[in-house]
């Protein structure tokens, strides 16, 4: 039967939605009102939204219900989640993986997969990809991308680098750079012939 003289149907209450109210997700639309959490009923937009075939959730509960389940998957770094979001009516999706043992015979594998990062040059701390800024072919914090002599941040035009150390170009021309007279105005004494 063809839509006469209305908009799409809401993909949460079935009614039909017009263009001023809607939200679309997923290729389905939504009056905005309706735009919620199918679990925690927590309002929803472009920047909480995950979907699962017809159904969204607020990315919490879409972690809960779909995400990787054990330990050591929780809310943040050192966070151990134990809610299982049964108070919310979420139920699990049982994995056919079987428990695997805390060692591993590839340690480089390990690394690779659970996050273990690189150490930084300068403090010596892991270096992961959200801080990660690469120079002289190492991973540096942003922080610590910083000129050795004077300190000053560094960025991909004004960075050299000389024995593992980051320097600008100005502190790098002064203490690596050549010297003598018409190079960069650094002085050195040349006796006159007379």
């Amino acid at each position: 039967m063809p839509n006469l003289g209305g908009g799409a149907k809401c993909g949460a209450c079935e009614k039909t939605v017009y263009h001023a109210e809607e939200i679309q997700c997923n290729g389905r639309s939504f009056h905005k009102t309706c735009f919620h959490c199918m679990a925690c009923r927590k309002a929803l937009d472009s920047t909480t939204v995950a979907a699962h075939d017809s159904e969204i959730y607020c990315k919490v509960c879409y972690g809960r219900k779909y995400g990787p389940k054990g330990i050591g998957f929780g809310q943040g770094a050192g966070c151990l989640s134990t809610d299982t979001g049964e108070h919310l009516g979420l139920q699990f999706q049982e994995s056919p993986k079987q428990a695997r043992s805390a060692t591993t015979s590839n340690p480089s594998k390990f690394t690779a997969k659970f996050g273990e990062s690189e150490k930084c040059p300068r403090c010596g701390k892991s270096v992961y990809a959200a801080e990660k800024v690469m120079g002289g072919g190492k991973p540096w914090h942003k922080t610590c991308f910083r000129c050795a002599i004077c300190g000053k941040s560094l960025e991909s035009t004004n960075v050299t680098d000389k024995d593992g150390e980051l320097y600008c170009k100005v502190c790098y021309a002064k203490n690596f750079g050549p010297t003598g007279i018409g190079f960069g105005g650094l002085t050195q004494q040349v006796e006159k012939k007379e």
